[in-house]
This record gives structure tokens, C-alpha cells and sequence, in this order.
């Protein structure tokens, strides 16, 4: 990128073009030439998003969902970026973009940017550039970020470590709810919602759901008899978890678990009023500033694995040596361990750019 075309984008996207924005995020996602100078210049801006994390089984209703609570926030006057990730097309590497082509209804507000993203291999649910497009919208003044996981579900962790706010949505077919809170996509969650809620056993869902969040967090029934056999299908203990969550929000967040049917789009309202909350609870709480901290040092990590992982692999002599190295593996006189010390002490210079 030369000096005068980085210079005309920093202008234009300082002045809110949204084909600034679009270019920006190629340039950031596919690591472009001057990529790492965009960032660095649009780092002082990040912050003012509230970045909300969508994730859940595949045909749970993510981007229905996710275009209700779109036409929420601009109802409210505030500007939306949708990340929507994805699966790699297996012919171009591309997005396959299903979740931009359900979205059409939003697609030509002017308050709206959607950006469709590839996984390209990355596991976790997001695309490896997901963290990135998320700062270059958040620098572009964006009021608030949904990202959308691909669907792939329990493995689908990395939304946890990028959003302020992490929306797990469920519908009625999801199974034992009772089997899926021992897995990592049920510990991610800050709020519930059982989508699809005009279908058979949603209820039951929920009431399960709220008592198993009860019992995990210790709360739910601290003020009941002691006793065993609980129905999870009643819903007076589902009640008691609700009034126990919201006594004790004040000292930990307990995630509600809300009933939405995004086709009709019925629950939207409730959804925003528990973002609000929830971010209320982070700001209060100093969660907010952990997170977003930790954010950042992840972010550290990954750049300087990334850097090793290319500076190292894509060093000619390198790689003769680890094939030259091949045959005492093959016998048995070293170990892939002692070989990858060696690698490491020979590297010294290239990995820290000295000649």
C-alpha cells in the first residue's frame, strides 16, 4: 500500500465512507500490505462498541434473530456492524455468506454494516480475523457489534474471549439441557434464550435451564428445604431461580434465560433490556475492564505466535535444517522435543529480527 493510498483511506474512513470501511476490513482480514499500520492507528479509538457475541446450534435462528435485534438498536438510534461468520467454501476459500442472504431485509439501512467472514480452518467457532474486524469497526464509531459464531456448536469458545456480552440461543430440539450445561458452549453464556419458544417444550426448556443454573451457581435454591427428587419440570422452581438471580444480581450476574420466536419477532425487547443490564453489571462490577484487558492480552499472544509460526516457516534455511534433522528422528536418536530446542536456540536471530 503506498503512502498516498493509505492516507486518502485514513481520511475517508475518518469521515464515516462506509467503501473506506469495507476496504479497511479486507485489507485488516486478508493481511495486506500496511494492515498492521491501520490497526495501530485506529487503536486509541477502540472501546465505545459494546461488542455482543450470537452463538448456539446450527438452525437455532441466529440471524433471524440477529436482524430483530438489529431493528432494535436502530429503532434506538444506534449504529450496528453484523460479523457474520461463515463456513469456507471448499472452491474459493471464501464466505459461503447464508447468514448475509437472510439478513437482506437490513442489509440496505445505512445504519448497518454487515460483513460476512470465512472460517478458512480456524476452529472456535469465529474466523482468525474476527478480533480484527471487530476494532476497525469499532474505530469506525460503530455503536454496537453483533458476531455471529458459524454454527458448529459446543466447540464454538473463541466468542467467549471477544465479546463484552456472549448470547447463547437454544430451541426446544436441543436436547437434554440437563447433558448440555457440562459442555464449554453452555459456560460461555451471559444471557439465554430459547428461540423458537411457540414450539412444544420450550418451556420446559427454560425451567430446566433456570434450575440448572440455580444449582450450578449455588444460588437457586440456598433459601429451599433440602430435598431430593426435584421435578425441573415445575415451574415454581423456575420461579424461585428467577426471584433468587435478581436478588443476588447485585453481587453476581446469573444468566436469564429469556423466550424469543425471531420469525414473529417476539422477545426482542426483553433481549435488549438484558444487554443493558448486563453491561450495567460489568461496568459496576469492574468485569468489564478485566475482560477487555484480558482481550488485549490475548491479542498480544496471538500476534506474536503468528509471527514465530511465519518467520519460522517461511525460512528457507529453516526448513532445510528440520529435514536434515528428519533421519535422527526416524531412528531414534533424538526426540521431536530436543529437535524443537534446537530449533528455537538456532533461531534466535530470525526471530528477533537481528541479523
Amino acid at each position: 500500500m503506498t503512502t498516498f493510498t493509505h492516507q486518502r483511506l485514513l481520511s475517508d474512513f475518518a469521515a464515516g465512507k462506509k467503501a473506506a470501511l469495507a476496504r479497511a476490513i479486507s485489507i485488516v482480514e486478508n493481511h495486506r500490505a500496511g494492515f498492521e499500520e491501520l490497526l495501530a492507528t485506529w487503536h486509541p479509538l477502540l472501546g465505545h462498541a459494546r461488542r455482543i457475541g450470537l452463538t448456539g446450534p446450527p438452525g437455532a435462528g441466529k440471524s433471524t434473530l440477529a436482524t430483530c435485534i438489529t431493528r432494535a438498536f436502530r429503532a434506538r438510534g444506534l449504529t450496528v456492524g453484523i460479523i457474520a461468520v461463515d463456513p469456507t467454501s471448499p472452491f474459493t476459500g471464501g464466505a459461503l455468506l447464508g447468514d448475509r442472504i437472510r439478513m437482506e431485509d437490513i442489509a440496505l439501512d445505512p445504519g448497518v454494516y454487515i460483513r460476512s467472514l470465512a472460517t478458512r480452518g480456524s476452529l472456535g467457532g469465529l474466523s482468525a480475523a474476527t478480533r480484527e474486524t471487530c476494532d476497525v469497526l469499532d474505530a469506525f464509531g460503530v455503536d454496537r457489534i453483533l458476531i455471529e459464531t458459524v454454527g458448529v456448536g459446543q466447540s464454538e469458545l473463541d466468542v467467549a474471549r471477544t465479546a463484552d456480552t456472549n448470547l447463547v440461543v437454544l430451541v426446544p430440539e436441543s436436547g437434554d439441557s440437563i447433558q448440555t450445561l457440562k459442555a464449554g458452549l453452555m459456560e460461555i453464556a451471559d444471557i439465554f434464550t430459547v428461540n423458537k419458544a411457540d414450539r412444544p417444550g420450550a418451556d420446559r426448556l427454560r425451567n430446566e435451564l433456570e434450575v440448572m443454573l440455580g444449582m450450578r451457581g449455588g444460588a437457586a435454591m440456598r433459601n429451599m428445604p433440602a430435598h431430593h427428587g426435584v421435578d425441573l419440570s415445575r415451574n415454581t422452581s423456575a420461579r424461585q431461580v428467577r426471584a433468587a438471580a435478581a436478588v443476588l444480581e447485585s453481587e453476581q450476574w446469573t444468566p436469564p434465560v429469556l423466550r424469543t420466536v425471531a420469525a414473529k419477532d417476539e422477545g426482542t425487547d426483553a433481549l435488549i433490556e438484558a444487554f443493558d443490564r448486563h453491561f450495567g453489571y460489568l461496568e459496576a462490577s469492574g468485569t468489564l475492564r478485566d475482560r477487555r484487558r484480558m482481550r488485549l492480552r490475548e491479542r498480544v499472544v496471538e500476534v506474536v505466535e503468528d509471527k514465530v509460526r511465519r518467520r519460522l516457516w517461511t525460512d528457507t534455511a529453516t526448513n532445510q535444517w528440520l529435514e536434515g534433522r528428519l533421519a535422527d528422528l526416524e531412528s531414534g536418536v533424538s526426540t521431536p522435543f530436543s529437535i524443537a530446542s534446537e530449533l528455537l536456540a538456532r533461531s534466535t536471530n530470525l526471530l528477533t529480527g537481528t541479523s
